[in-house]
């Protein structure tokens, strides 16, 4: 099994706990904030090598919600 399709299992069984809640997840304000804070300062050349690690997670994050709240849109869509 190569990682991605681990990652898909594991979308598929978090969106089936509950898909509708999981379609309206957001991130909270204050993690909003930071990411638009990291993009910002990569935009301008000034992250550090702790800030690109963390913004890298960040979008790691976000690559692995958006596959969960697909697999839950096709759930609800059945």
């Amino acid at each position: 099994m190569q990682i991605s399709e681990a990652f898909g299992d594991i979308a598929e069984s978090i969106a089936m706990l509950n898909p509708q809640q999981i379609v309206e997840l957001k991130a909270s304000k204050k993690m909003s904030d930071r990411v638009e804070e990291l993009v910002l300062k990569k935009k301008e050349a000034q992250l550090n090598t702790d800030e690109t690690i963390e913004l890298e997670r960040f979008m790691a994050l976000n690559i692995f919600i958006s596959l969960t709240k697909a697999r839950a849109r096709t759930i609800l869509a059945k």
